[in-house]
């Protein structure tokens, strides 16, 4: 591949395309990864699955050559979001729908309407006791996130997991990046933290985003307003912004709410590499996100120099 066609791909690939953008441009890689993942789902060794994506994830080797490095980081970025689908598919599958529009039943949707959302899809601080006492009410529950996930929502906080963030963040200025309707900041913000969202707005055929929701991609927020906090909600696998996180000599603290299933968020490379950063899953923080069946985990990385000082 020559210089000026590796470059212009690598620009092309940093305006964030979409899977379907990036699907019609490399044919060939996308022919590749269905098969791959095809083969795997058939011989049905969940194990496998992730192996599959973490090596595409891993660098290439020094010896590739910039096509075969452009063609891994394709196939990796097209893998992560079909794997997404793939779960989206089974578990609709899990709950009977083969055919038609995934929806609640009228009682299902009602208690989950009253326990997440403030009004249709704007969410709210959910009550954990109303939730422990409501929640094993509904038997439809495998249909919530295939039904919100399309819109941008990933999980639900409690008004206990707020509070506790707030807590942890104090007074200190915080910058939400990728923060979609900024609703987590719209709950910290109700808490008396000092936090601004920022988002580069890419997925506007999903998510409303409200004037205050600042367009900016990660790299240029954190630039610009220099925080001493980061939190990030279900970064994307194998992004290319989380690095510069850890760059930001002003960040301190970096909070990041995703899964305990590694491949389904966040760049793992990069919290391997930076060396600045302690890391620790805070599962009593990661209790308090809903629904409980989604399996999220809240990540912490405390910048070194400010443990030592403690």
């Amino acid at each position: 591949m020559k210089q000026a066609d590796y470059a212009q791909a690598a620009a092309w690939l940093k305006t964030n395309p979409t899977f379907d953008e990036l699907c019609a441009r490399y044919p060939q890689e996308w022919s590749a990864v269905q098969d791959d993942i095809a083969s795997i789902v058939q011989r049905g060794v969940p194990e496998e699955l992730k192996r599959y994506l973490e090596r595409l994830s891993s660098k290439a080797p020094r010896s590739a050559s910039q096509g075969d490095i452009l063609s891994q980081f394709i196939r990796s970025r097209m893998a992560h979001e079909a794997v997404k689908k793939l779960s989206l598919s089974a578990l609709a599958a899990d709950t009977g729908v083969t055919s038609g529009k995934l929806r609640f039943n009228w009682l299902n949707g009602f208690i989950a309407q009253r326990l997440l959302f403030a009004r249709e899809l704007e969410r709210k601080p959910v009550s954990l006791s109303w939730f422990r006492l409501l929640w094993p009410l509904v038997w439809q529950k495998k249909r919530l996130m295939p039904l919100v996930q399309p819109r941008g929502i990933y999980c639900f906080y409690t008004r206990e997991l707020v509070a506790e963030l707030a807590a942890l963040i104090g007074p200190r200025n915080c910058l939400e990046i990728g923060a979609g309707d900024g609703t987590l900041t719209r709950f910290l913000k109700a808490r008396g933290v000092q936090v601004t969202a920022t988002d580069n707005h890419g997925w506007n055929n999903s998510v409303s985003y409200p004037d205050w929701v600042v367009k900016l991609d990660a790299c240029a927020a954190l630039s610009k307003y220099k925080p001493e906090v980061a939190i990030c909600s279900w970064p994307p696998a194998q992004n290319d912004f989380e690095h510069c996180v850890f760059e930001t000599s002003s960040v301190h603290l970096y909070i990041v709410i995703g899964s305990r299933h590694r491949f389904a968020f966040g760049n793992w490379e990069t919290y391997r590499k930076q060396q600045d950063f302690e890391l620790i899953e805070d599962k009593r923080l990661s209790e308090l996100l809903l629904p409980p069946e989604l399996e999220s985990a809240v990540l912490v990385f405390r910048r070194k120099q400010e443990q030592s000082d403690a």
